[in-house]
């Protein structure tokens, strides 16, 4: 069962189509895998839609002239043109978009299969590649971990949110299932390992910070590699 959903908050910032592509994309492939959350979108994309037109409505009984009667027929008209037209009416399938890793094939949300994809760097049991977004200081990336693999512990210097896509990790906080959607700041201190592998999408924002052992040679070029 999916235990960690985004913010109420950043959910009403995507709707209203606020936020950076990167995260809008996790949520956008977390409410494609959670109910509970695609039942909370579409109820504020309801809300926001009905208080748009009754705004625009109420607008229009204050304002309207006869200049606007005249562009409403002729927009009504237009409308009209427009819809008599013949139109294609066959549905085009959406083509289910596969990920091969690990001996495994998982399929991937349509928000994180849209994306172009780099090359993959390999660390170890870790593999991560960036989707190229034009995101600031932002790094989205698709990333993988090998079965009885782990990044070593690590705080944030900005924040650093994790989407499981396939298969468990677990940290000092407990174990993640496929959906979770995972934020994490300064605050946090954390040593992800999975037993059997795992996939995420990945999101940062700022260098990781290692705190312990040779990892923590990796500190002074963070921001080359986060």
């Amino acid at each position: 069962m999916i235990r960690y959903h985004p913010s109420k908050q950043l959910m009403h910032k995507h709707v209203a189509g606020e936020l950076p592509v990167g995260l809008s994309v996790a949520i956008a492939a977390h409410v494609e895998l959670c109910d509970k959350c695609r039942a909370e979108v579409e109820a504020i994309e309801a809300k926001q839609a009905d208080m748009f037109f009754t705004s625009e409505m109420d607008v229009d009984s204050d304002t309207k002239d006869v200049s606007l009667v005249e562009d409403d027929l002729l927009f009504d008209a237009m409308l009209s043109d427009i819809t008599s037209l013949e139109v294609e009416t066959e549905v085009v399938p959406h083509e289910v978009t596969m990920f091969d890793y690990q001996d495994r094939s998982v399929q991937l949300p349509r928000a994180i299969a849209a994306l172009k994809l780099g090359s993959f760097m390999n660390a170890g049991k870790v593999s991560r590649a960036r989707f190229e977004l034009d995101e600031g200081p932002m790094r989205s990336s698709l990333l993988h971990i090998k079965p009885g693999g782990e990044i070593p512990e690590h705080t944030h210097t900005g924040f650093e949110l994790t989407l499981l896509l396939d298969g468990t990790f677990e940290d000092e906080s407990g174990k993640y299932v496929p959906g979770d959607f995972i934020m994490l700041d300064g605050r946090h201190n954390h040593t992800p390992k999975t037993k059997g592998g795992c996939l995420c999408f990945t999101l940062v924002d700022n260098a990781l910070h290692f705190n312990k052992g040779l990892s923590k040679l990796l500190n002074p070029i963070g921001k080359l590699i986060y």
